[in-house]
């Protein structure tokens, strides 16, 4: 279905103003501004500023999840150490090209905020589940889901979470597209390395 630009202007808005400033020192007259609408557009599309933060938290994750659907329907021929790096590849790729909605999210998240987690419930359940399957199945059988594989399990979604939560470390090192593709590269570089170190040594 193709996007309405102008709702689409408002959401964009929204996700700075949201990353900037936090989702309740954001008001709507500041994203009506900042998408050079009238406010009274706001209201027609979304009928609150909760409105918009649930259509925005929804449109993310779900453009988030087919990602990850995609990068495992396209490589189900592949081993499952590939098909693992191929996920990950596609959940940074996604994270970095919605920098500030990233960002904004995993804060909210970290703060057990409420008003986020209650939207993001179904959604964190089913990456959860992509994650950990394809997690799991790069182990042998014997050594799947013990307690080794479950903090290794940890430490990685630590390392797909970590760059959006700790963003102040690369603010000033990520600046412009070239730059964000370049981390996106580097990052994902960094998690295959770990996770070929952590293959190796449960063979």
């Amino acid at each position: 279905m193709k996007k309405n630009p102008t709702k689409q202007k408002v959401v964009d808005a929204a996700s700075i103003l949201f990353f900037q400033n936090g989702f309740h020192g954001t008001s709507v007259r500041d994203i009506a501004d900042k998408a050079t609408v009238n406010v009274s557009l706001i209201s027609y599309y979304f009928n609150s500023k909760q409105g918009l933060l649930e259509h925005a938290v929804t449109q993310y994750y779900e453009a988030y999840l087919k990602a990850i659907e995609t990068a495992m329907l396209n490589n189900e021929s592949i081993s499952p150490l590939e098909r693992l790096k191929k996920m990950i590849e596609a959940i940074i790729h996604y994270k970095q090209s919605n920098h500030q909605f990233s960002c904004f999210i995993h804060r909210e998240l970290s703060l057990d905020s409420v008003f986020v987690r209650e939207m993001t419930v179904t959604y964190l359940a089913k990456e959860n589940y992509f994650i950990s399957n394809s997690f799991y199945a790069i182990f042998p059988k014997q050594k799947k889901n013990n307690l080794d594989s479950q903090f290794l399990l940890m430490q990685l979604k630590g390392m797909l979470i970590t760059p959006y939560i700790l963003q102040n470390e690369w603010k000033n090192q990520v600046v412009g597209t070239d730059s964000h593709n370049q981390f996106a590269k580097n990052y994902i570089r960094t998690i295959e390395n770990w996770l070929d170190y952590v293959v190796a040594q449960n063979i």
